[in-house]
């Protein structure tokens, strides 16, 4: 498999760089052979696999070319303007009213914000937790109480060095999943009152954060490629006194950009200029599409003020419940503020996990599970494109599960989502993502669930069909 995929990503790579231009013909698979050394049957592989991501495609004694862009949703998202002012955060009700639904098995998951349970490898999980609990020291069960399991703090380490973090097993905390990690940071970091900058649009979990601690948002302007701007930043750092930032550079949710590493660099610098903390959200940092995982935030921390969340949901086990945070200086609060809140993160789900990255399984499951997203993504886009109207703009995240759509003027996202619902199919509306409800025209959807579940095609044509009946035509 290493073979065939290696080979597509070389020449996908050589694709987005220019190298290989559309309706440029591809080498015919005998020059493949010969010039790669594999067989004809990889090198078939190798194509079918770039046919499956739209990159290329097969004419009858021809070959393979490049495939030419399609015109119709080709362009991306605008970047978001919100006006800078605090806001009063009320989203709770809204999104519980929206995402209810997303619990109900015969509606199709497109508003979900988990992939798919069959891209991960629960049987090898359940057989790494049968090992660990029959070799478990009852003592330990105490011994790793607040901070988490050793063995398990000491493989994150080993990991996040490879990541550009140095950090100390003693400076993580297992927690919850990410979710409890987040917010440990925020209650620590927050007084009620205090204001919290975020991304415009934002998670809506962190917004659900903050309107339980009785914490006031202001959103900063975020473009769907390159995520926050630090001028629009800078500008919000001196018109609001910050208590904290809530960030996530990598893959960021709803709109998939990815912050450059200049970018990264910039705005940690930035914080640590006024002495603002930075809670970073990390979850969706593994699931890169290109050859190496970008660097978190986290990487360029000198003056120790980045708390970098994240965990094992999104890339491994959901539903395991197993999350983290590298505190650095402060990881003795967050101990104590753990144990004051739910004293432990479950041991077999810690030991369980510990015991797979140490069988050094999780490397070669996250090669097979980036190529599948990115397969599915294609497939997504390629739906998008054929069935919505002209005039939609889509994103085009380099990694994770989500595509952030615009609708045309005129749409109204919450009203699709009633219709959407109607038929049986979930989606996230872009009022979700707002702290005063905006991006009326904002949609966010799941391609995480397999394209082989054939409801998923038939979801997106009825999507777009029910988004094309304000009146402008669909594309075709």
């Amino acid at each position: 498999m290493t073979r065939y995929a290696d080979l597509a990503d070389d020449l996908t790579d050589a694709i987005r760089r220019g190298a290989l231009r559309p309706g440029e013909r591809l080498p015919s698979v005998r020059q493949a052979c010969a010039s790669r050394g594999v067989s004809a049957s990889t090198v078939f592989q190798a194509y079918d696999l770039l046919e499956a991501r739209g990159l290329i495609e097969s004419r009858p004694r021809s070959g393979f070319f490049v495939r030419a862009p399609q015109s119709g949703v080709a362009a991306e998202p605008m970047a978001t303007m919100p006006v800078g002012d605090t806001t009063e955060v009320a989203i709770a009700d809204l999104v519980m009213q929206v995402l209810g639904s997303t619990r109900d098995r015969d509606v199709v998951p497109l508003g979900s914000a988990f992939p798919s349970p069959r891209l991960f490898p629960l049987a090898d999980l359940a057989r790494s937790g049968a090992r660990s609990m029959r070799a478990l020291d009852p003592d330990r069960l105490v011994e790793d109480l607040s901070a988490g399991n050793e063995r398990l703090r000491h493989q994150i380490a080993r990991r996040q060095t490879l990541a550009g973090i140095a950090v100390d097993p003693d400076e993580i905390v297992i927690t919850h999943g990410a979710m409890e990690a987040l917010d440990l940071c925020l209650r620590l970091l927050t007084r009620p009152g205090d204001i919290v900058a975020v991304e415009s649009p934002t998670f809506y979990a962190a917004l659900q954060a903050l309107e339980r601690h009785g914490l006031r948002a202001v959103e900063v302007a975020t473009d769907p490629r390159d995520g926050v701007d630090p001028d629009a930043l800078a500008a919000v750092l001196a018109r609001h006194r910050v208590a904290a930032c809530w960030l996530m550079p990598n893959f960021q949710n709803p709109l998939g950009s990815l912050m450059p590493v200049e970018r990264k660099r910039a705005v940690v610098a930035l914080l640590a200029r006024h002495g603002v903390p930075l809670i970073e959200d990390d979850v969706y940092g593994e699931l890169h599409f290109g050859a190496t995982r970008p660097p978190p935030a986290k990487a360029f921390d000198e003056a120790g003020g980045v708390l970098h969340c994240t965990s094992f949901s999104k890339c491994l086990a959901p539903g395991y419940r197993v999350g983290w945070v590298s505190a650095g200086q402060h990881a003795p609060a967050l101990r104590r503020l753990k144990t004051m809140t739910s004293l432990a993160t479950a041991v077999p789900s810690q030991l369980a996990i510990a015991e797979y990255l140490v069988q050094g399984g999780f490397d070669r499951h996250l090669r097979q599970l980036r190529r599948r997203l990115e397969v599915q993504q294609q497939a997504m886009r390629a739906g998008i494109e054929r069935h919505f109207p002209v005039g939609t703009r889509v994103s085009r995240p380099q990694g994770g599960y989500f595509l952030w759509l615009e609708l045309p003027e005129g749409a109204d996202a919450l009203a699709l989502h009633r219709q959407a619902l109607a038929c049986s199919i979930s989606i996230a509306p872009g009022p979700l993502f707002s702290a005063d409800h905006r991006l009326r025209r904002g949609l966010r959807l799941n391609f995480g669930h397999p394209p082989e579940d054939t409801r998923i095609a038939g979801a997106l044509e009825t999507l777009g069909q029910l988004a094309g009946r304000t009146g402008i035509s669909a594309a075709r």
